[in-house]
């Protein structure tokens, strides 16, 4: 019998960040995707593997003066300075039609302190529909002279274990490519109780006019996002599945489905879809059609199939 047969019309998508499980690997960045009520008539929710919302802190956040977006050759830098509405309103305001959107909601926490994460860990985790935390430890820690946590494994590690300590909810860590050894920042949290790793956090950039010599960013500095950093976050992942047992999470200029499956071969079990979010909404819904698409085409029954697949050698 021709295998192509054997081939269901619908390949199965389900993968499992540790404890979390998805109906599918594609899932929104946070920053990106707003607290997905944005997104609610641009995107059919309920088809998403899940929906990571915009960072929240334990008090609201203004971010930074504009002008805080600028529009690269190849991506966006970016200086919001985390803005948000903090964590009592995030409950409040936003929490309630999150819980209609029929897939996972992962909650982004940040903090200037071990003890600020620790908090929104014990907040968040008794709130009915969140079903994940994802801890962003490219914040600069206050108490040590601005040096943020995931630039250090022994705070990366520290904050791991305080927010797992607070929890019983899966815990995901993001890392900074922002650092010498994405390897050692890696296995440090995941040995320190993280479930799940993303990766990668935003490349630190900037941009100058040159007709009025000023910077483009109120901040000077600021984050680069899309397809310029997948080369990068694409290494960063391998290597990382390569070192540690636990499941990643890809990021970093996915906007096609052939990006995300990029990523699934290098050892990723999701992804998420950030900056293409702007220029394409539809995009989570044709990664997920172009994932299931690629399955049938090679002949494979299930995403599991591709999964650290790379092919290496002869």
């Amino acid at each position: 019998m021709d295998n192509a047969m054997t081939i269901p019309s619908q390949p199965d998508l389900r993968v499992a960040l540790g404890p979390l499980a998805l109906a599918n690997p594609v899932m929104t960045a946070s920053g990106t995707f707003g607290y997905a009520a944005e997104f609610a008539n641009l995107v059919r929710l309920n088809r998403l593997g899940g929906v990571v919302v915009k960072g929240i802190s334990l008090e609201p956040r203004a971010g930074n003066p504009p002008p805080r977006i600028f529009e690269t050759a190849a991506g966006m830098l970016n200086a919001i300075g985390l803005e948000n509405v903090g964590v009592k309103r995030f409950i409040s305001d936003k929490m309630p039609h999150l819980r209609t959107c029929g897939c996972r909601i992962v909650v982004n926490i940040l903090g200037d302190s071990i003890d600020d994460y620790a908090a929104l860990a014990g907040h968040l985790s008794a709130v009915a529909g969140i079903d994940a935390l994802e801890v962003n430890i490219s914040c600069p820690n206050v108490k040590k002279g601005g040096v943020a946590f995931g630039t250090a494994p022994e705070m990366a590690a520290a904050v791991t274990r305080a927010v797992k300590q607070e929890t019983d909810l899966p815990v995901i860590v993001k890392l900074s490519p922002n650092v010498t050894d994405i390897v050692v920042m890696a296995r440090a949290v995941a040995e320190s109780g993280a479930d799940a790793l993303s990766l990668i956090n935003t490349l630190i950039g900037m941009g100058i006019d040159a007709r009025t010599r000023r910077p483009r960013l109120a901040n000077v500095i600021g984050g680069l996002s899309g397809p310029a950093i997948k080369p990068v976050a694409l290494r960063m992942v391998w290597q990382v599945a390569s070192a540690v047992s636990i499941p990643i999470i890809g990021i970093g200029g996915i906007g096609t489905a052939e990006d995300a499956i990029e990523f699934l071969l290098a050892g990723a079990t999701a992804v998420q879809v950030g900056t293409a979010n702007f220029y394409n909404p539809g995009a989570t819904e044709q990664i997920i059609d172009g994932i299931a698409d690629y399955l049938r085409q090679q002949g494979e029954s299930s995403v599991q199939a591709i999964i650290g697949g790379l092919r290496l050698g002869a």
